[in-house]
């Protein structure tokens, strides 16, 4: 039997290489140096990846990227605060689902799944809204495959003095950024995602000033990032609470894979190879895209659903799975799609096979 029966062709988890995947065989100690010292070099790392400029700093967090992202509305946001969450789409919704769970005021830029937001509308509520103090994004919106325009959104949260969050979750290592030029105090994202690792942990990264300034104000014990922060600061890698050893050590050694590979520019380029070929093909086939490549990503894409009356989802879904690939279903609310992801261990010769399996498959 092979060692994955199927390709993942999902925005993460996301297929990973088996030398990700042996990292996991060994066991570690938490309080061992050997292991805070892989801890350590991460951080590092991962602030590398995010900027060249000074004054940056990161911390992992336990759990998916959901749990991430709550632990840096639920720490930066202090209780007279005020959020803006900039919204197309499922991820957009869920920042403000968290500051309504965690009672913290929020009013939402709704621009709808399938519109992209505008700066100059982003600056009008910001004009007229003293209260707002942060202003939350998504860089890639995987409800759609959106790209977002969060380096233009920064320069209005910036010229504003706010305090910017991006949550970068299927961007950060895959799409070339820079957080201090986008203005993001705070840059969140996940092990299973671009950087092609496996699910258990995620970071932020965060400008140094304005995660000190969050002292005090987390809403959660297990989610202060903050307070993660600092202990990890002060003794040297340690984390407060059990850490996913294995998956940290996994996700060590897809850095060092992403390095060999040239790094995050081509891992871009070969994001964007797969994207295109699957685009290309796919409404060779008759499938049509339901944004326009203009808003395209490089991480996933989402096609509108056959009218045939003889397609179901789960029956194309189901014939792809056998012959070895895994799409996703839809998550627009209006519209009837399905999305298929290109990042992870996939190269274009996969996506001609998945091409082919398409074609196989489509007998409605």
């Amino acid at each position: 039997m092979p060692d994955n029966p199927y390709l993942l062709l999902t925005p993460g988890p996301l297929s990973t290489s088996k030398a990700v995947k042996a990292a996991m065989l060994r066991d570690w100690c938490t309080w061992d140096d050997e292991y805070n010292a892989v801890v350590r070099s991460l951080r590092e790392e991962l602030v590398a990846l995010a900027t060249s400029a000074p004054g940056y700093t990161s911390v992992l967090m336990q759990g998916s990227g959901t749990f991430c992202v709550e632990s840096v509305i639920g720490t930066a946001l202090p209780r007279d605060g005020k959020l803006l969450v900039v919204a197309n789409g499922v991820y957009g919704q869920r920042i403000a689902a968290i500051a309504r769970t965690l009672g913290i005021a929020y009013t939402v830029l709704d621009c709808g799944e399938t519109g992209r937001p505008e700066p100059a509308a982003l600056a009008q509520i910001l004009a007229n809204d003293a209260r707002i103090s942060h202003v939350a994004a998504v860089h890639c919106e995987t409800t759609t495959g959106m790209l977002n325009p969060v380096a233009a959104l920064g320069a209005e949260v910036k010229a504003a003095g706010r305090v910017y969050i991006v949550d970068a979750m299927s961007s950060f290592g895959g799409i070339p950024l820079d957080q201090a030029a986008m203005g993001a105090d705070f840059l969140i994202s996940s092990a299973n995602k671009c950087i092609q690792g496996v699910p258990g942990f995620g970071f932020v990264v965060a400008r140094r000033e304005a995660l000190e300034a969050c002292a005090g104000q987390a809403r959660s014990l297990s989610l202060d990032l903050y307070d993660q922060w600092r202990v990890m600061e002060e003794k040297g890698g340690k984390w407060r609470f059990t850490s996913p050893t294995h998956v940290v050590r996994a996700f060590a050694t897809a850095l060092e894979e992403l390095a060999v590979e040239g790094g995050v520019a081509a891992r871009h380029a070969r994001y964007v190879a797969n994207q295109r070929l699957l685009t290309a093909g796919m409404q060779e086939l008759g499938f049509a895209t339901l944004l326009p490549a203009a808003f395209h990503s490089p991480v996933i894409t989402a096609f509108c659903s056959p009218t045939a009356p003889g397609y179901r989802f789960e029956d194309f879904y189901a014939a792809l799975k056998a012959k070895g690939f895994v799409i996703y279903p839809g998550k627009v609310t209006d519209h009837d799609t399905f999305r298929i992801g290109t990042i992870g261990t996939v190269c274009p010769a996969d996506i001609e096979r998945l091409l082919a399996a398409v074609r196989e498959s489509v007998n409605w």
